[in-house]
């Protein structure tokens, strides 16, 4: 979807300013954050992408005036009343008020390390050989859904050549809405600068996305 958190090449939000030496966590709330999203999505109730679309449905203006892990509880507590865990009281009031679903697994503290390390992997097989080859030029198609994607916005109906074939993977776009996992194959598809950003671009930028199959055309 088009929403506030795709917001390559967009003007009028200041300069990218890396902190020196930045911590992990600004404070001990942002760690509980973490351990929060983490362990309820263990519940196995979401995927990684239904979670990435409940933060992006946040209203734009609530989305830009929230800190990172801030996003990241709004989108839990969506996530929790959707599926039945806690209601929109039981999350305002922080009190449990009425028995919500049971989770179809809990994530113990000696769990937590080894799952960390296994991830999520989202490799899957296809029956298909690659449409596309490397050295081959595309052109990305003019997506604006409603629903997830992760073609931004700033690299459609633009022309770049396949830079490599990734393998197939969990086609995203379906997987955050209940679809199944559908996989497709994944390419990296590479731009140069000014077919994304256009007149008076760096001539020596290059722009490098993952594109899925079906975001892509030939020319």
């Amino acid at each position: 979807m088009n929403g506030p958190h795709d917001l390559g090449g967009q003007m009028g939000f200041g300069p990218v300013a890396p902190e020196k030496d930045e911590p992990c966590f600004h404070a001990d709330w942002e760690k509980r954050a973490l351990g929060i999203t983490l362990s309820c999505g263990a519940f196995g109730a979401w995927t990684i992408d239904e979670s990435r679309h409940a933060r992006e449905n946040i209203p734009p203006a609530d989305y830009l005036a929230a800190s990172y892990y801030e996003i990241w509880i709004r989108g839990v507590e969506t996530l929790l009343a959707r599926h039945g865990f806690a209601t929109r009281e039981e999350l305002l009031s922080g009190h449990k008020l009425q028995d919500g679903a049971a989770p179809k697994r809990v994530l113990k503290a000696e769990m937590v390390a080894d799952v960390l390390a296994k991830g999520g992997p989202c490799v899957r097989p296809v029956e298909t050989a690659p449409r596309f080859s490397v050295g081959e030029a595309v052109r990305t198609r003019n997506l604006n859904p409603p629903t997830h994607t992760r073609l931004p916005r700033y690299a459609r109906a633009k022309t770049g050549v396949v830079e490599a074939v990734q393998g197939s993977f969990v086609f995203p776009d379906d997987n955050a809405h209940g679809r199944g996992e559908n996989p497709q194959w994944l390419y990296t598809v590479v731009f140069d600068g000014g077919e994304i950003w256009g007149e008076g671009a760096d001539p020596s930028l290059t722009v490098s996305i993952d594109a899925w199959e079906s975001y892509l055309e030939r020319l």
